[in-house]
C-alpha cells in the first residue's frame, strides 16, 4: 500500500513525505500506449479505406483520450491505490471498437450525426464522465451494501420499463429498449449492475442458510426445498425476459450471474447443477413453444441449410459472419481493407466478425487476451478483499463481462446459439458502453479499498 508517512522535522513541526505513486505512473505509461494504438487504428482505417487522413474523427478521438487522462488524474486523488491495468485495457478496447465502427461508416458513406462512430465517441465521453462521477462519489464500496433492497427495486423497475406503452420500443424483435424523444436506451444494461449489487448484499445475509443445510445425493449436498426460493424467483424472472421481452441473451446473463455468485458465496456445486438444469429445461421448452427461440436454435444447428439461410431471421447473418472470419485468415486483411459491411449489424452484434476479418486470428486472440486480463484483474481484486460483500460484488461485476464475451463470441463462432448481447466496449451502443464503464469504475474503487485495508499479520 502506498501512503505518505508522517515524520518529525526539527524546528518545523510535523512534515509529510510524498511517496511517488508507482501504480498511477504505471497506469499513465500504459494509457499513453493505449491512446497511441487507438489513434493509429483510426489513421490506418482512413488510409486503408479512402487513402487519406480526415482530422474530424481524430479530433474527437483526441478529446476521448483527454477524458481518459482526466479519469486517471481523478484516480490519483481519490483512488491512488487502484489497479493500474483496468483503465488502459478498457480504453484500448473502446478505441479499437470505434475504429472498426468507423470503417463501416466510411463504406456506407455515413457522416455527421448519422455516423455510428461519431455517436459512439459521444457515448464514450458520456460513459467516461459517469465513470469519473462513480469513482469520485463512492469512496467506499461498503456503502452500497446498505441499499441492497433499494437496488433490487430499482433493477426491477428498469426491467419493466420496456414493457410500458408509449416509451417501450421493440427493435429486431426484442422489446428491451425505451424511447424518449430522440434518445433510445436499454435499461437492462444498468439493471445488470444493480442486480449484481443486490445479489452480493442478499447472499452475504443468507449464505449460511443456503450453504450449510441439505441432503447429500451421490456425494453432492443439495439444498432443502424451502431454500430453493431465491433461485426459483430469479429463474422465473429470466424466463419472463425470454417470453415477454424476447431476449434470450439477457435472460442467460441475469440467471448465470446469480448462479455463479450463489456458488461463490456457498461453495456448493449443487447450485451450479440445479441452475444449469433449470435454465436448460427452460431453454428447451422455449425452443419448442416460442418461434423466435426455435429459429435461433435451427440457425445454430444447421446454418448452411438453404431453408435456414433464406428464412427471415434465419442463418444469413451467422453465415456471413463466418465467411468474414474465414476471409481474415491468420493475420487479417488489414484495418480499412476488409468488407465488414457485408455482414448485417457488423457494428454491433457482429463486430467480432469484423475485427476477425481485418485483424485476423492473431488480432482476435489479442482482443481476447485483453478481455482475459481485464477479467483476471477483477477476480484478483475480489479474492484479495477481506469483506464478503466486496468479494461477491467483484466476482459479479467481473463475471458480467466474462459471460457477455462468452455469449457474444460463442454465438458469432457458432459455439452456442446467437443472442442479443453486445460485446463489452467494442460494439456500438450507448447504454452498454455506459454500463461497462461504470463496472470499470466500481472495480477500480474496489481495488483501491482492498489495498487500503489493514493487512493481516500471522
Amino acid at each position: 500500500m502506498e501512503s505518505s508517512p508522517i515524520v518529525p522535522d526539527a524546528g518545523r513541526g510535523i512534515r509529510r513525505i510524498r511517496v511517488p505513486q508507482k501504480l498511477r505512473n504505471l497506469e499513465l505509461f500504459l494509457l499513453v500506449i493505449a491512446c497511441g494504438i487507438n489513434a493509429s487504428a483510426v489513421v490506418l482505417v482512413q488510409l486503408g479505406a479512402i487513402g487519406t487522413v480526415d482530422s474530424t474523427v481524430i479530433t474527437l478521438g483526441a478529446s476521448l483520450s483527454v477524458l481518459v487522462i482526466a479519469m486517471h488524474i481523478a484516480l490519483r486523488y481519490v483512488a491512488p491505490n487502484a489497479d493500474p491495468f483496468i483503465l488502459p485495457v478498457a480504453a484500448i478496447l473502446n478505441g479499437i471498437g470505434i475504429a472498426v465502427i468507423y470503417h463501416v461508416d466510411l463504406i456506407n458513406g455515413d457522416t455527421g450525426w448519422d455516423s455510428t462512430a461519431i455517436r459512439q465517441v459521444v457515448w464514450s465521453a458520456i460513459a467516461l464522465v459517469c465513470a469519473i462521477a462513480v469513482v469520485v462519489i463512492i469512496r467506499n464500496h461498503r456503502v452500497l451494501q446498505r441499499y441492497t433492497y433499494v437496488f433490487m427495486f430499482a433493477a426491477f423497475v428498469l426491467l419493466l420499463l420496456p414493457m410500458l406503452p408509449g416509451i417501450g420500443q421493440e427493435i429486431f424483435g426484442a422489446r428491451v429498449w425505451i424511447h424518449i424523444g430522440p434518445f433510445s436506451f436499454q435499461p437492462g444494461e444498468i439493471a445488470k449492475i444493480l442486480l449484481a449489487i443486490f445479489f452480493a448484499g442478499f447472499l452475504v445475509q443468507r449464505r449460511d442458510t443456503l450453504s450449510l443445510v441439505g441432503r447429500k445425493v451421490l456425494g453432492v449436498r443439495f439444498p432443502r426445498a424451502r431454500d430453493l426460493g431465491p433461485i426459483i424467483v430469479i429463474w422465473a424472472l429470466s424466463m419472463s425476459v425470454i417470453v415477454f421481452q424476447r431476449d434470450l441473451g439477457t435472460a442467460l446473463l441475469y440467471f448465470g450471474l446469480f448462479v455463479v455468485m450463489l456458488y461463490v458465496a456457498t461453495g456448493r456445486t449443487s447450485w451450479i447443477l440445479l441452475g444449469g438444469g433449470l435454465f436448460l429445461a427452460g431453454a428447451v421448452v422455449a425452443s419448442q413453444t416460442l418461434t423466435y427461440v426455435n429459429d435461433r436454435f435451427n440457425a445454430w444447428l444447421d446454418p448452411f441449410s438453404q431453408k435456414n439461410y433464406d428464412d427471415v431471421g434465419g442463418s444469413f447473418q451467422l453465415v456471413q459472419g463466418i465467411f468474414g472470419l474465414a476471409n481474415g485468415g491468420l493475420i487479417g486483411t488489414g484495418l480499412g481493407r476488409g468488407r465488414p459491411d457485408i455482414t448485417p449489424l457488423a457494428q454491433s452484434d457482429f463486430i467480432i466478425s469484423a475485427i476477425g476479418e481485418e485483424l485476423g486470428l492473431a488480432g482476435l486472440f489479442a482482443i481476447l487476451c485483453l478481455y482475459l486480463l481485464l477479467i483476471a484483474r477483477g477476480l484478483r481484486i475480489s479474492f484479495a478483499g477481506h469483506d464478503d460483500f466486496g468479494r461477491l460484488l467483484g466476482v459479479g461485476l467481473s463475471f458480467v463481462i466474462a459471460l457477455q464475451c462468452f455469449v457474444v463470441i460463442g454465438g458469432v463462432t457458432r459455439v452456442i446459439p446467437l443472442t442479443g448481447l453486445t460485446t463489452p466496449f467494442l460494439a456500438s451502443g450507448g447504454s452498454s458502453l455506459m454500463a461497462n464503464w461504470i463496472i470499470v469504475a466500481l472495480l477500480l474503487r474496489l481495488s483501491d479499498t482492498v489495498r487500503n485495508q489493514p493487512r493481516l499479520v500471522i
